[in-house]
């Protein structure tokens, strides 16, 4: 099985010919809004594992690299009112290039019959809404395809293994059926594509860098998890 690791939501930054759009933005692009605290530094960690890797450290709130182009937030409020030729700029500029990349680099490898596990690395913020997230580590997966319910089932109890404290939860704090890059991906490759979104509590993210133990206990689960068998 074929390890593909990605990072939708790396960073905040904000090419220079766009910053006249976040001059009052500072505070959201510094929160989780702004990017997935501590994802970057995870997908570091974990990186030489994969035969592939490819992250983005442009900020959601310029545009949203884990949405579908027909989807209502693609933009963010500071960006939907951008003028269409801007918003195609943005899109030929920073969307097509980074999603393109990584779909050919999984259609290469399904074309050589291989079996690619694509693992998208995100945090979510520990509340929303003042309701507190329940969950260290979620498993975002289309419950529909054998392969993502029985890998996920096989990442979670290797999880609990190495922690048992761990509280792992499938399709929390989203649904993994839910729009998103994976769910694009599914399509484009019925079959021998298994893609899951990891989702790590940003309690566990300090100054944007991962506890060391969680990093570890994730490598140690997806190196076992490796040797998984359609």
């Amino acid at each position: 099985m074929i390890l593909i690791l990605t990072c939708e939501h790396g960073g905040n930054e904000i090419p220079d010919s766009y910053k006249f759009v976040f001059n009052n933005a500072s505070k959201q692009l510094q929160t989780h809004r702004g990017f997935d605290l501590g994802a970057l530094d995870t997908f570091e960690y974990l990186k030489d594992l994969a035969r592939f890797s490819m992250y983005s450290k442009t900020s959601r709130l310029l545009i949203e690299l884990n949405r579908s182009l027909h989807h209502n937030n693609l933009f963010s409020e500071f960006t939907k009112s951008l003028k269409p030729e801007h918003k195609n700029n943005i899109i030929e500029t920073y969307y097509l290039p980074y999603r393109n990349c990584v779909e050919s680099e999984i259609s290469k490898l399904i074309s050589n019959d291989e079996l690619v596990l694509h693992l998208s690395i995100h945090s979510f913020t520990p509340k929303l809404n003042s309701v507190e997230r329940k969950c260290d580590v979620g498993l975002l997966y289309d419950s529909e395809r054998h392969l993502e319910k029985e890998f996920s089932k096989a990442l979670k109890l290797q999880l609990n293994i190495v922690n048992p404290d761990l509280n792992v939860r499938y399709n929390y704090p989203y649904l993994g059926k839910a729009d998103g890059f994976t769910c694009y991906l599914r399509k484009q490759f019925p079959e021998h594509y298994i893609g899951i979104e990891i989702e790590i509590n940003q309690k566990f993210s300090k100054s944007n860098v991962m506890d060391s133990n969680l990093k570890q206990t994730l490598r140690l689960a997806i190196q076992s998890c490796l040797q998984f068998r359609k």
